[in-house]
């Protein structure tokens, strides 16, 4: 009963914040089922639940800002789900557990910044093993072994950074181009990534800053809830990633049982369909990464990704 106290409060706040300011909540969900079903391994799950929240601005050259905070979860493997031997273990088992903000700036212009922060936990605190074996036993998956050489605690903290702006300043009805850059900094991820993006639809596109491509579809005026888009896109890029704890460990002691070195360079693509109309965010990804460590026995993976939001108006 308190609990379903407490998530009623909760909800009856989000309402009452969105009720001022447009606001938008979801849920994305990455796992590689959603693209094979015997495919399961490497990055093999993940859970964020967001929040975005339009706030003001006085900038002429901005177009919107939207305040976001994610929880999520995510959840590494090795080759095999039966991996108690070391030898089995290609790629350690680890959990990621994390609290994030940022603030979300859409230019005029059709650039896009995000800045944004996390904390959290990579090891047994991020709750992976007890996440990923609960969801085999309520679907009735194989039995997993080798979750007691995962990686050890460490605490994550996080900055990162993103870039976004037209490619061509010709404006494009069914396509256009865009370049992007991300970065991050930090006790878990560092790296850089760098790629073009496409995207195509058959009906005229939205603006980005009014697009769902990333995440702006929150707009000030209420009206604009009828806009709808359906595109596909697609953004191949390369990425050079100097530190991941969850195949080093932890950047501050060597305690962890299994770890590889990094493939520094890597190339990386994600292509996608998206869709909006009235309330509604949705979204299927297909993403492949390459060769993510130096092991002789591993090779590239891919997975699927599933975002459902509802816009709060």
């Amino acid at each position: 009963m308190r609990k379903k106290l407490v998530l009623l409060l909760l909800l009856s706040a989000i309402v009452a914040i969105a009720q001022t300011r447009p606001a938008e909540v979801g849920v994305v969900l990455d796992n590689d089922l959603y693209v094979s079903t015997v495919n399961d391994q490497y990055y093999t799950n993940g859970v964020e639940l967001f929040y975005r929240q339009i706030i003001p601005h006085k900038k002429e050259t901005v177009n919107k800002r939207i305040l976001e905070v994610r929880l999520g979860q995510y959840i590494y493997n090795p080759q095999t789900n039966r991996a108690e031997k070391l030898s089995k273990n290609d790629r350690p088992f680890a959990g990621y557990i994390f609290g994030e903000a940022g603030i979300n700036t859409f230019y005029q212009d059709q650039s896009v910044l995000k800045l944004g922060a996390q904390l959290g936990y990579v090891g047994p605190n991020a709750f992976g093993e007890e996440f990923q074996k609960g969801f085999h036993r309520l679907f009735g998956y194989e039995r997993i072994y080798g979750w007691r050489h995962q990686i050890k605690n460490a605490l994550a903290v996080q900055a990162n950074v993103f870039y976004s702006r037209p490619l061509f300043r010709v404006q494009q009805r069914f396509v256009d181009f865009q370049v992007q850059a991300e970065g991050s900094l930090g006790t878990v991820f560092t790296g850089l990534s760098v790629g073009p993006v496409v995207r195509f639809s058959l009906t005229k596109l939205i603006p980005i800053y009014n697009s769902n491509l990333y995440d702006g579809a929150l707009q000030t005026d209420k009206n604009k809830t009828t806009d709808h888009e359906f595109y596909f896109y697609i953004i191949p890029k390369l990425n050079y990633q100097a530190y991941d704890a969850t195949i080093q460990g932890s950047l501050f002691n060597d305690n962890s049982p299994v770890t590889f070195p990094l493939e520094p360079i890597r190339f990386n693509a994600e292509a996608g369909l998206k869709f909006r109309r009235n309330h509604w965010n949705l979204s299927y990804v297909f993403i492949y990464r390459s060769k993510e460590l130096k092991n002789n026995d591993v090779k590239s993976y891919y997975y699927g990704s599933i975002g459902i939001g509802y816009l709060l108006y």
